[in-house]
């Protein structure tokens, strides 16, 4: 299944990109899913059609959902929610507050993400259109299977080796300890929802089936948070294939008092097909009116995409790569806007940290690379080369040797 997700900041115009993706995609006989993760959904305005929890048809190939988080709480969540809503309701806290506090961080984007999975494992579509939420709360979902990945085996191993074996024993003691015991299926949820988490990271950061396409308009508050997102997106090893320009002033009709604004875009323009390149840049026009309704979508896309297959990888350049050169491991990134200034690495265990602001990328690296320091990083062009010298590593083998036989002579 083709993934293609759609991302920029709020107000650019991404949900009509989006839903007029999907319209070309049906059109050209692929079974397509649109699907709207942004809490403020417009893509039932976009289609002019209404639009629920569940794939709806829109026409023939085309299917269109706007996920709503409680539905998929109820569905995923709910033995878990009633168990700690007992608890805290037996501490005191109102119910209304209880319900909210079962409610971990980054709940709602994780079972949008679990039907993401879920999709490709039924094969009932050929491609999956992703309208998300502005740039942060994208950010914040496609990063998500990284940040939870710590958390998840720790839950998992606490519920397995320590909850799990312990609850039925305790719940034949008294009435008040079987109270604060989770029930079996509170459990199974638990262990259901991390099971369905795993491989959603590899799903996402499949280079030949995932990529990320970014919406701008050619303003500069724009332009520089699609940078900041690009930057991030290819840290976590997102494939980001090509970038969208919305809203142009046509540059052969007089815009009246838009002149000025019109030449403004321009100056944009050209520092943006400077700055992202090699990334492909369309540019689509503004229109006269709204884009509404599937007419209205289908002449948008002929303006997108022309006679190119919307599923057509338009840049295939992996953002994180590795390399060996010799005795020479180098960590390869492309951090096309990232300040040198603002990045940190370390190294712990067989983990590679490259932190940009709050973002972090954690790498696992190659046994050969485990405990060994990385070099200087430098940038070459937009890339950061984060270099592993084998030879340093051989010789701190040689000498933990070399002291071992010391040591065993010495005590002998």
């Amino acid at each position: 299944m083709r993934i293609l997700t759609f991302t920029g900041k709020g107000g650019v115009g991404k949900t009509s990109v989006s839903a007029a993706t999907a319209v070309r995609l049906s059109e050209m006989g692929y079974r397509t899913l649109v699907l709207s993760t942004d809490p403020a959904h417009s893509l039932s305005d976009s289609y002019n059609l209404p639009l629920g929890a569940e794939p709806t048809r829109i026409r023939e190939n085309l299917h269109a959902i706007e996920v709503n988080p409680y539905v998929d709480l109820k569905n995923n969540w709910q033995s878990v929610q009633k168990y700690y809503t007992r608890i805290f309701m037996a501490q005191g806290v109102s119910g209304v507050v209880a319900d909210e506090m079962t409610i971990l961080p980054g709940m709602e984007e994780l079972f949008s993400l679990l039907r993401i999975k879920r999709y490709k494992a039924a094969g009932s579509y050929d491609a999956l259109v992703l309208d998300t939420a502005p740039t942060g709360e994208t950010l914040r979902l496609l990063s998500l299977p990284d940040t939870l990945s710590w958390g998840m085996k720790a839950v998992k191993n606490v519920t397995k080796y320590i909850v799990r074996p312990l609850s039925k024993p305790l719940s034949k003691m008294s009435d008040k300890i079987a109270f604060y015991i989770p029930p079996e299926e509170a459990i199974d949820s638990v262990d259901h929802v991390f099971d369905e988490l795993e491989g959603i990271r590899e799903i996402l950061t499949d280079t030949k089936k995932s990529t990320v396409r970014l919406v701008m308009n050619a303003e500069k508050m724009s332009i520089k948070e699609t940078m900041r997102a690009l930057t991030y997106l290819n840290l976590y090893g997102f494939q980001v294939d090509m970038v969208l320009v919305n809203r142009l002033l046509d540059t052969k009709e007089n815009s009246g008092y838009l002149e000025k604004w019109k030449s403004i875009q321009q100056k944009y323009l050209g520092e943006i097909e400077e700055g992202f390149a090699p990334l492909p840049v369309a540019k689509l026009r503004m229109y006269e009116k709204e884009i509404v309704g599937l007419k209205a979508l289908e002449r948008f896309a002929h303006d997108i995409y022309g006679d190119t297959d919307p599923s057509d990888m338009m840049y295939d350049e992996p953002p994180i790569k590795f390399v060996r050169q010799g005795d020479i491991y180098e960590v390869q990134m492309k951090l096309m806007f990232a300040n040198p200034v603002d990045i940190d690495i370390w190294v712990t265990g067989d983990e590679l940290f490259v932190q940009i602001g709050n973002q972090r990328k954690i790498i696992t690296l190659p046994i050969s690379l485990t405990g060994l320091e990385p070099g200087d990083a430098v940038f070459k062009g937009k890339w950061l080369h984060i270099p592993f010298d084998l030879n340093n590593h051989k010789q701190s083998l040689l000498e933990k040797e070399n002291n071992k036989v010391l040591n065993n002579n010495y005590s002998d």
